[in-house]
């Protein structure tokens, strides 16, 4: 794009006053940042990214991810002057209820806003997610047609967090040249300098996980230009710009100070700042008609490229590939789906990770878009399917080696989910959530399609002891909000399961599955597994019933079993299967009552916390749960030492009956 030095700069001065006022009204925010990228910004949103505020969703549009997502303003600062819907009035309302600006980057909140970014690393490892997905996408449908960039910026913070070099590492390994990021190395974190805790050399970190890297003056317009043109034709390895740069930059008396980093920099200092940088001092939210008229040029010159791309995707992408790209952008048929779904015997006895097996199977081939891989454990999750492409060294494939990578795996997945086109899971053991509960929040945050599948999901993992057994898992993922959480009682259940996630797309799904086997139950006739999607249901019943027992997972089976032992007792007790509470709360208050009670249940039955479940249940019910951790020994002994048999439930149920 021709853009004149004389522009950047009148550009990158009016992001750095934006910064200053913007944080000062709010009183609140961090100026820092913005003012010490306002250069790299003003060359990336005029001279290389392409994009089309009128259609911001366009698939083939650069993406810009703000690792550093503190440095919120910078990004609010460029959407408003690159045309988006976000207005100065908007810039004015930062921090504030309901306002469009945040204090961190929200996406599906702000118009071009591509990622929820704040705790740091998360934003870096999306990016590279992103570039998978970008990378598959083109091998569908030619490189002519999916040709973008992952541009970023990521400071000391995003560098020294773990889920930065865990991406970095994977990224290098495929060869994600598409990644093009920007190290804002102002080297000022909140304590003071860097040196106080950061003194590696991340060129050469970078340089062994395959990256390109360069350095350069991040305040020299043709050396950021250049070094991003550099970076472009470099195809088969992501690319590192190690930018030096100074916070606050343009400030009269606080550049370089950690002082600027995370609180506005006071009128007194703004005032004098505007005076060395030319501006009036008396003025705020300042931008000059030739600033509005130099990205109006850059509009119609980007919409030129944008109209150009449109004509060549109509010409190349029609027939049956525009058949197949349309199922790349629509939602499933899932009642299509369901009947190509594997289908289980009752008194089967098959573990439910087995089962989830059994439906990978069908979703790769059905569905040309679904995606997914395992932190290593493939072979225990059940998650590798035969005939189904796989990443490799320099190379990427719909089955994702992730390696033992958790915490990057969770990130990488959520960019994935942003970037749109594909359905993606990952998977591990549920004792490793804790490595990836930070991208689980995001994902619920954002309210992104990712499905997680977590195996071995209780105590029942057995010999492997206490540090693998997830006692307290469940209790932990729901409470995170907007996440469900499904934990099958049987292979049917785990069937529906799979339905529920892939029709969910408002936010994220866990699904526990257990390492042992468990027998297919038999049911009530009108209530099968598909029942599932009302969060709760009957599975025991009787015409009269003296106590109700909620059950989940592998429980379920040993409640029915229990509930027979009672029975020969004189005690009638309805079991009920509750493989997710938060789709059970969204029911109707009248079908919560049917299966639960008007004062909710008497007993509660799962290898977990009982944190919760109390909501549920009667003041003085009975909770047959795990309050510590597990131990190491055969699933079966500790079945019978916590009291998850048929016989101990029962037994436990008579006594607190007595009380």
């Amino acid at each position: 794009m021709t853009v004149t030095h004389d522009e950047l700069k009148l550009i990158a001065k009016t992001v750095r006053t934006l910064a200053m006022d913007t944080v000062q009204k709010a009183n609140s925010g961090h100026p820092g940042m913005p003012m010490g990228c306002a250069d790299i910004a003003a060359v990336l949103w005029t001279k290389i990214m392409n994009y089309n505020p009128a259609d911001p969703a366009w698939v083939n549009r650069d993406r810009f991810i703000l690792s550093a997502g503190h440095g919120s303003v910078l990004l609010y600062s460029m959407l408003h002057l690159s045309g988006y819907e976000l207005s100065l009035d908007d810039l004015k309302s930062f921090r504030q209820m309901g306002s469009k600006t945040p204090g961190h980057p929200e996406y599906r909140h702000t118009p071009g806003v591509e990622t929820t970014t704040g705790p740091l690393g998360q934003g870096f490892a999306n990016g590279v997610g992103m570039a998978m997905a970008s990378g598959l996408l083109a091998g569908e449908f030619g490189s002519g047609i999916i040709d973008h960039y992952i541009y970023g910026i990521a400071g000391d913070g995003c560098m020294m967090e773990g889920v930065s070099a865990e991406a970095a590492s994977l990224a290098g390994h495929l060869g994600l040249g598409s990644i093009i990021y920007f190290y804002d190395s102002n080297r000022i974190t909140i304590e003071g300098s860097t040196d106080i805790a950061f003194t590696e050399d991340v060129a050469k970190r970078f340089e062994a996980y395959n990256w390109h890297v360069q350095k350069i003056d991040g305040h020299d317009f043709d050396a950021i230009e250049g070094a991003v043109l550099a970076a472009q034709k470099v195809k088969e390895r992501p690319s590192l710009i190690i930018a030096s740069t100074v916070i606050a930059k343009g400030s009269a008396c606080m550049e370089g100070s950690e002082e600027s980093h995370g609180a506005p920099l006071g009128a007194d200092e703004i005032k004098a700042s505007k005076e060395k940088l030319g501006c009036a001092a008396g003025e705020s939210f300042c931008v000059s008609a030739e600033v509005y008229s130099i990205f109006k040029k850059v509009r119609d010159q980007k919409k030129s490229l944008y109209d150009s791309w449109k004509k060549k995707f109509d010409e190349e992408i029609k027939g049956e590939k525009r058949d197949r790209w349309n199922k790349f952008f629509t939602a499933p048929d899932i009642a299509a789906l369901r009947k190509k779904m594997p289908v289980f015997k009752t008194g089967e006895k098959i573990a439910t990770r087995n089962a989830g097996g059994k439906v990978l199977e069908v979703l790769y081939p059905e569905l040309p878009n679904f995606i997914g891989g395992s932190a290593d454990l493939a072979p225990s999750n059940k998650t590798m399917v035969k005939n189904v492409s796989q990443t490799g060294h320099g190379k990427l494939g719909r089955i994702i080696h992730y390696g033992v990578r958790e915490n990057a795996m969770g990130s990488i997945q959520n960019g994935i989910a942003y970037y749109g086109g594909f359905i993606n899971f990952s998977a591990t053991f549920f004792v490793f959530m804790d490595y990836m509960r930070p991208a689980l929040r995001i994902a619920a945050l954002a309210g992104l399609q990712s499905i997680y599948v977590f195996t071995h999901d209780s105590v029942f993992v057995g010999e492997d002891g206490p540090t693998h057994q997830p006692v307290e898992h469940l209790a932990v993922s729901r409470a995170i909000p907007n996440l469900d959480v499904i934990r099958p009682c049987d292979a049917e259940e785990t069937r529906e399961a799979w339905i529920a996630a892939l029709s969910r797309t408002t936010g994220p799904t866990a699904i526990v599955l257990s390492r042992q086997n468990l027998p297919v139950l038999e049911r009530i006739e009108g209530k099968g597994a598909d029942k599932l999607s009302m969060g709760a249901y009957v599975v025991y019943d009787n015409e009269k019933n003296d106590i109700t027992i909620l059950a989940t997972g592998s429980e379920v089976h040993v409640s029915v079993e229990a509930a027979r032992i009672l029975a020969g007792k004189g005690i009638k007790a309805r079991v009920v299967s509750v493989p997710c509470r938060e789709a059970f709360d969204r029911q109707s208050e009248s079908y919560r009552e049917s299966v639960i009670g008007k004062d909710g249940a008497d007993v509660v039955v799962e290898a977990g916390r009982k944190t919760g479940w109390e909501a549920y249940c009667k003041l003085r019910s009975l909770y047959i749960t795990i309050e510590g951790f597990g131990m190491s020994a055969p699933d079966s002994k500790i079945a019978e030492h916590y009291g998850f048999t048929p016989e101990k439930i029962a037994e436990r149920i008579l006594s607190h009956r007595k009380k």
